[in-house]
């Protein structure tokens, strides 16, 4: 049994997690029940750090979100024994005891190599590894479907702490009062009209619709929508991509904001629109967490529901023989039944 009243008093834990933009938001209930268990540590995230990169992905969603404190370098590529040693060192030296261990499946060997590395450098205490085949695996829903990434989290931890995966306040990204004027000043141009936001981006081009499709959809919208606004949101490759789709546009009320937001501005400006439609992506996750409701367009990348968006009545088209063929009438047809659904405040996560 976890002892709650030790684990307040200790001064630095070490939460494992790998991944990017998009595991890093799935996993924000964990993350908000780790730091109130232990409201007095230094938190420190062990993550993987892209090559040739001063910071992680991570850092990107939670560095002035006050979950966490710190991160440090896990060697996830080569693992070759001189990292290795230089992270027994960095481990020992932190002082901590306890470990939190919240990665994507990974299988129960490597799951227990890991656990027994961890124990070596001084961590007695490992929290949430799926050291099991039953919390290894996502579940098989009876629908058919595959459980959600972030319930299978959740369950890890369920024998310690307490998740509530559908209150708002788990999935709060502490978004600051800058990061919040910032996407005011990019939705200034909607005059406070009501507007979509979209995102077109995605690691993998298999989970990316075609740019086709995109364009039918926009002008589809745009004589449908007259009095609406556009936001595009993505990184800074996808600019020119978005470009082509404002076009089609009113050139007023379309703000191409590729490259202009950091991943947290551009949710605190997508907490405002009307709906979010998008790829399986780690915008799409983002317009989740901050209470956006989201159309998800997914492929073969992964089985349903493993990777949709999360909460309330998100909508996600996933076809298994390729997001291309995901008819553009069709995503048409649900953006207008969620659209005709009630509005709901914006959440004050944005």
């Amino acid at each position: 049994m976890l002892d709650l009243q030790a684990l307040a008093r200790e001064k630095t834990v070490i939460i494992f997690r790998l991944g990017s933009i998009g595991d890093t938001v799935i996993s924000l209930p964990c993350l908000h029940a780790i730091a109130k268990a232990t409201p007095n540590a230094r938190r420190l995230v062990l993550t993987n750090f892209p090559v040739n990169a001063k910071a992680a992905p991570l850092e990107a969603i939670l560095g002035p979100s006050g979950l966490i404190h710190g991160t440090m370098k896990f060697p996830a590529a080569t693992r070759s024994p001189r990292q290795m040693w230089l992270l027994f060192k960095e481990l020992r030296r932190s002082g901590a005891k306890t470990l939190f261990f919240m990665t994507e499946r990974r299988g129960v060997a490597a799951t227990w190599r890991d656990v027994l590395f961890f124990k070596l450098c001084g961590l007695k205490q490992i929290i949430g590894a799926p050291v099991t085949r039953a919390l290894n695996q996502s579940r098989h829903l009876d629908s058919g479907d595959i459980e959600p990434e972030c319930e299978r989290l959740a369950r890890c931890f369920s024998d310690s702490l307490s998740i509530d995966l559908n209150s708002q306040s788990s999935w709060d990204l502490n978004l600051t009062t800058a990061e919040k004027s910032r996407a005011a000043a990019i939705l200034d141009p909607f005059n406070s009209k009501p507007f979509l936001a979209i995102n077109m981006g995605g690691k993998l081009a298999r989970q990316q619709w075609p740019v086709t499709h995109w364009l039918e959809l926009v002008a589809k919208l745009r004589a449908r929508l007259p009095g609406y606004g556009l936001l595009i949101i993505g990184a800074p490759d996808d600019f020119n991509q978005a470009a082509r789709v404002a076009e089609r546009w009113h050139a007023q009320f379309c703000v191409n904001a590729c490259g202009q937001l950091s991943p947290r501005e551009s949710a605190a400006a997508v907490a405002h629109c009307r709906l979010f439609i998008g790829h399986d992506s780690g915008p799409m996750h983002l317009a989740a967490a901050v209470g956006a409701r989201c159309v998800g367009l997914f492929g073969n990348n992964n089985p349903p529901r493993r990777w949709h968006p999360y909460g309330r009545d998100n909508v996600a088209i996933h076809r298994m023989s390729g997001i291309e063929n995901i008819g553009v009438t069709e995503v048409e047809d649900v953006i207008f039944a969620q659209l005709a659904k009630p509005e709901w405040p914006v959440s004050t996560n944005g």
